[in-house]
């Protein structure tokens, strides 16, 4: 990796010759947040309580609740529960807080102690007067779970997989002789088929700007990965790819990807938003899992799953986050996010860190889920491709009369006739949760025997 290194250290070198480069100052707020801050004064707790379930258990009057079956395919006969009685009270199985943290104490007070010393500000982008020092400790404490040298608060996921973006396509501008770089100085990006959006706008963004090829790789093919960065030609070679899949739940081949980063060295970019604090035994996703850490350049994720707020990060090396912070367009042009959720979101971090049964919880889900259905679920990320459209509204209907918050997942989130029902699994659901919930997708679904490794069916 020591070319990516060198044209990294180019690219700051030639930004400080024209006095582009940019860095965050922050802005020191009251003592007491030094207070606030500290590890020890967050309560923690040794199981589930009371509060855990307002994050899997949502409520809808009955007006909304009607509406929203007006707007649903009626498959007549099919329906329960359609009586004017049908409770209102809902069990949320389609959420990313996946340890059920958005609704601890130690995350509502810190929010809500943040909000009284400070209000929402100083608001600004980080560059100008948003950045404070609860932003440099909350990134500096991901760059620890991250086990990475910095870290760059974004102020989404999304806007984190843009700005790293943004700042890679500038690498070969920056380098071009008058800016417009020749065919062997692009860069080539190579993704996976199923990456998520905002890694594929950001490469757009990319693309548009003259500055990368792209190649997209079949999802999970290494074969096919492997063929196409051995055919490329060009020096600038990056792979990114989610670790845990947002729609079909499924995890990258993170060792395989490592190998091959030796092979042809790539810089090898990761989307752990799904997997934070999820995997791992500190939380620290599915790369603390292998223990390649060391072995991913960029790491990518989110506040916004398990960590139960809001915003996103980049997880990098001190050049790389000048570089971001310097070039990366969604990061340097956005708010910076508000104080409170930066409280909260270090509170989150610290309870995720110390109550360690909420990992062990959502893994104990996804086993009961797959005792109860016989399906082969790996992740909390449980995804029943129904097919058509209509059909993925049918269920989504006999879901929600049926007491359960799951919505129909179509275009253009997945392709045509590939439409499913996303549900998602939570540390703060029960066992008697799951039995519910497959009681109910039992009637709709057919799911394979105990001795057969199928996949399931709809019954229509």
């Amino acid at each position: 990796m020591a070319l990516w290194d060198q044209w990294v250290e180019a690219a700051l070198v030639k930004l400080a010759s024209k006095n582009l480069l940019r860095s965050t100052r922050p802005i020191s707020l009251t003592p007491a947040a030094a207070v606030h801050f500290s590890a020890d004064e967050v309560e923690t707790f040794d199981g589930p309580r009371q509060w855990d379930r307002s994050s899997v258990e949502v409520e809808m009057d009955e007006r909304t609740f009607r509406e929203w079956l007006s707007e649903l395919p009626d498959p007549g006969g099919e329906s329960i529960a359609k009586d004017e009685n049908v409770s209102r009270k809902l069990l949320l199985f389609s959420g990313n807080d996946y340890l059920g943290l958005s609704s601890h104490p130690a995350v509502r007070k810190a929010a809500a102690k943040a909000a009284q010393e400070h209000g929402m500000g100083p608001r600004g982008s980080a560059l100008i007067c948003g950045y404070s020092n609860y932003h440099m400790l909350l990134e500096a404490s991901l760059a620890e779970l991250k086990n990475k040298e910095d870290c760059l608060l974004c102020p989404t996921g999304f806007a984190a997989n843009v700005a790293f973006m943004s700042a890679l396509g500038s690498i070969c501008s920056l380098l071009a002789v008058g800016g417009r770089p020749s065919e062997d100085q692009k860069i080539a990006i190579f993704s996976d088929a199923l990456n998520h959006a905002s890694i594929i706008d950001g490469i757009r963004l990319v693309e548009r700007q003259q500055e990368a090829e792209v190649f997209v790789y079949r999802h999970r093919d290494m074969v096919h990965l492997n063929a196409l960065l051995s055919c490329c030609k060009m020096a600038k070679k990056v792979v990114i790819t989610d670790s845990l899949f947002s729609m079909d739940g499924d995890f990258a081949p993170i060792s395989d990807l490592v190998e091959l980063r030796k092979k042809h060295g790539f810089l090898l970019a990761i989307d752990d938003a799904h997997s934070t604090l999820v995997c791992g035994e500190n939380g620290g996703g599915l790369l603390e899992v292998y223990g390649c850490e060391s072995d991913v350049d960029i790491c990518i994720g989110t506040l916004s799953k398990a960590v139960g707020c809001l915003g996103g990060f980049v997880a990098c090396s001190n050049k790389w986050k000048q570089l971001i912070q310097s070039r990366g367009r969604s990061f340097i042009f956005s708010t910076s996010l508000p104080v409170p959720i930066v409280a909260a979101s270090h509170a989150s971090l610290v309870v995720a860190r110390k109550e360690k049964w909420r990992r062990t919880a959502i893994w104990s889900r996804v086993d009961d889920f797959n005792a109860l259905t016989r399906l082969n679920i790996t992740s909390p990320i449980i995804s029943l491709v129904i097919g058509s459209e209509k059909a993925a509204l049918c269920a989504s209907r006999h879901m929600l009369e049926s007491g359960f918050h799951i919505t129909a997942i179509r275009p253009p989130t997945v392709p045509p006739n590939s439409c499913r029902l996303r549900i998602t699994l939570s540390a703060a659901h029960t066992f008697e949760d799951i039995k519910k919930l497959v009681a109910a997708l039992s009637l709709w679904f057919v799911f394979p025997a105990a001795d057969q490794n199928a996949q399931i069916a709809p019954k229509l």
